[in-house]
This record gives structure tokens, sequence and C-alpha cells, in this order.
């Protein structure tokens, strides 16, 4: 590991490290105050990892991990799944919204919201809470994405129709407390990208609102919504700036799939390089 280390250093930043071409072995440790989580592809790099903090400090093994920081972990011969179904009801419950009927979507197709949608909040922390909490549980449910991306663009001054648009997130998270994500342990290496975007969506800055999925076979691993910091002329400069997006997003898909295999050719199921859908098809043939 001391290539990684080195690497580190050269960088001064502990959220990216390259691994070297060579490596044959992936090792990391998430901490967030006195809870650890390990995983490594080597069960040798865990138990020496373990003794070395036996050695140091005095800490307690909870084994295979089920729950950390509110993200739910079960795991069976077929995958493992990935959910957030205690905080998602917290959420719920909270809200006073547990005996509600559940919505069917988490936002209302037929509205579009505004900076100025209804009277100003006499308390606006109640909706930034709410917002923020909704934020940490897409960790786990992209559904829900494009919704909370949405509300989020008005926290400075929150009204009360954007209130009501979070409860019927709310509402509909009451009707999918048991969605989950499903990672297979039979799962190929196909990466497959689906985009979408839209053009000047925003009624109030007249910015493209653009999202896309990432897969890794049948795993979902990457997914993004996000409104564009600049005004696109026309779809065309839209589509350049989001297909920029998206090839990064395949780059770091590309890089997860490359250790995992340790050689082989990147392909999508029909031969081509990335499997691209939709919108990214588009683009691609409006670019050339």
């Amino acid at each position: 590991m001391q290539d990684e280390l080195q690497a580190l250093i050269r960088t001064n930043t502990w959220l990216i490290t390259y691994l070297p071409p060579a490596a044959g072995q992936l090792f990391g440790v998430v901490i967030y105050v006195d809870d650890i989580l390990v995983a490594s592809s080597e069960d040798s790099l865990i138990s020496a990892f373990k003794d070395f903090l036996g050695n140091h400090f005095k800490f307690k093994d909870l084994g295979n991990p089920k729950y950390f920081l509110g993200i739910e972990i079960a795991r069976n011969s077929t995958g493992l799944f990935i959910s957030q179904h205690k905080y998602a009801m917290d959420l719920v419950t909270d809200a006073g919204l547990l005996g509600c009927k559940p919505a069917s979507t988490p936002m209302d197709p037929t509205k579009q919201l505004q900076s100025d949608a209804g009277e100003p909040l006499a308390d606006p922390t109640v909706y930034r809470r709410l917002i923020g909490r909704l934020v940490y549980l897409c960790i786990t449910r992209p559904d829900i994405t494009f919704a909370v991306n949405k509300l989020s663009q008005f926290l400075a001054n929150p009204c009360s129709e954007h209130l009501l648009a979070g409860e019927r997130v709310l509402k509909y998270l009451k009707g999918t407390l048991g969605h989950d994500l499903f990672y297979s342990a039979n799962s190929d290496s196909t990466l497959s990208i689906f985009s979408d975007s839209d053009w000047a969506g925003c009624p109030d800055t007249r910015r493209s609102i653009s999202g896309f999925c990432l897969f890794l076979g049948t795993s979902l691993i990457s997914w993004r919504s996000k409104k564009q910091h600049t005004v696109s002329r026309d779809l065309a400069a839209e589509s350049r700036r989001w297909l920029a997006l998206v090839t990064a997003a395949v780059d770091v898909g590309k890089r997860g799939k490359q250790r995992r295999e340790r050689g082989g050719e990147l392909t999508g199921g029909d031969g081509r390089s990335v499997a691209a859908s939709a919108f990214v098809q588009e683009v691609l043939s409006l670019l050339n």
C-alpha cells in the first residue's frame, strides 16, 4: 500500500487515489467518528488491519455490516441489498404522515415549481431540515433524486407550495418504504448509461436540467440529477455540456470495472465501448 500512500501525499487529498496498474488487491476504510467500515478483495488484508488496530486501540468487531450510519445492509447468496428503510420510516413518522394516502410519484407532473410559489414560510428551518434529510435518503433512493434536487433550489426562501411538494415526496415514500438497491453477485460487467435532459427547463433561470443512471451489469452504481450552471443558447450547447459530465461518470465506472477485472476491454452489450441509451445516443449523433 506504499504506492497508494505516496499518491495521497503527492495529490494532498484523501478523496481520490489511483491504484498502480499492477495492483491486484483492493482495500478501503470508511471512518465516521468511532464507526469504521472495512472492505477488501482479500480477507487476509482485513485480518491484518484488525490486528494492527488491536495493537493500538480497543475496539469491538461486529462482523459483517448490517447497519452503518442509517444505511441497512443485507446479503444472501444472490447478492447485496442496501436500503434506508428505518430512516425513511422515521421521516414519514416525524412529519405525521404515517396514516396518509401514498402518492404514486415523488412530484406532481402537472405542476411547475417556481421561486415565488405561494406565501413565504414563517419558519423556513422546517423546510430546510426536511430537504436536508431527504438529501441523505438519496444515497439509496435514486427514484427521488430529481424531486429532491428540485426542492433544494428553494432553500433560501421556501414558500408554502414548496413545503407541500416536499410533503408529497414523503407521501411517495410512505408507499415505497420497501424499496432498496440490489447488487447481484452474478451480474456481468457491462457498463450501460441512460441519460436525458431538457432545454431551459427551469422557469426561474431558464437553465437546463439533466440526469443520468449508470449501471454495471444490472447494478445501479451511479446516478445524478443536476441543473446546469449556465444558460444554454440552444440544445447543441446543452448537449455538449451534459455529454462532458456523462463522459466523466462513464470514466469513473470504467476505472471501477477495470479494477474489478484487472484487465480486459471495456465493452457494452452490443460491442461498443459503452452501451449508451436515450439522450446520450441523440447527443452523439448531433455532435457527429
